[in-house]
């Protein structure tokens, strides 16, 4: 049998492999359609950039000029300008979302910090992400999050740190469909995908009364 080979010429970006791709037949199997409609897919190798700085600084006022946005203040708050989102993590951290190369981000707001005290690290890696989306969204996040996910409490652009299961994520409503993003550690991806698979199952059937 030959051996496998490699092209010599594919870049580290080419030879990639998101946490989830011996998943996504499965995912896309268990979509739902219809009123009870509700997916699941993975959306990976999204740029996530780890920002600490003094709220209250300048260097915090430059990163957000950077960014677009200022940086949020408070628990749950976001902030999106063009092809980023800032999430809040705590009193002096952040977790910056982008469509835009990870270098280019992560350069940039290095730049922007410049020798001012706190930090700037690119943990893409660290992370995969998943979206949920569907008017059984929220149902099937409700069987294991302990949030409130109401719309009175959890409205588009909030975003905290929770879990589904038993798996630690940040958790990200994008939009009113609903739509979440789940941000595990990609190496509990796996789990969270299967358990989010299984309590999607029972919205193929109709609704008991």
């Amino acid at each position: 049998m030959a051996e496998p080979t490699i092209d010599a010429g594919a870049g580290p970006v080419a030879l990639r492999r998101s946490p989830l791709a011996h998943l996504e037949n499965r995912m896309r199997a268990a979509a739902v359609t219809g009123a009870r409609g509700v997916t699941l897919t993975e959306r990976p190798f999204l740029t996530m950039v780890n920002l600490r700085v003094d709220p209250a600084s300048e260097a915090a006022a430059r990163l957000g000029k950077t960014l677009g946005a200022p940086l949020p203040r408070q628990c749950g708050h976001t902030t999106t300008s063009g092809p980023h989102t800032v999430v809040w993590l705590g009193p002096d951290e952040w977790l910056v979302l982008s469509r835009a190369e990870s270098t280019e981000v992560t350069a940039e707001l290095r730049e922007a910090l410049g020798g001012d005290p706190g930090s700037v690290v690119d943990v893409s890696a660290n992370r995969t992400t998943l979206e949920l989306s569907g008017p059984s969204a929220r149902q099937v996040l409700e069987k294991g999050c302990p949030l409130d996910l109401h719309a009175r409490s959890f409205t588009p652009g909030r975003a905290v740190s929770t879990t589904v299961g038993p798996v630690a994520v940040l958790l990200w409503q994008v939009d009113d469909t609903p739509t979440y993003r789940l941000f595990p550690r990609s190496s509990f991806a796996d789990y969270l995908a299967r358990w989010l698979i299984d309590a999607m199952s029972e919205y193929r059937g109709p609704e008991v009364p």
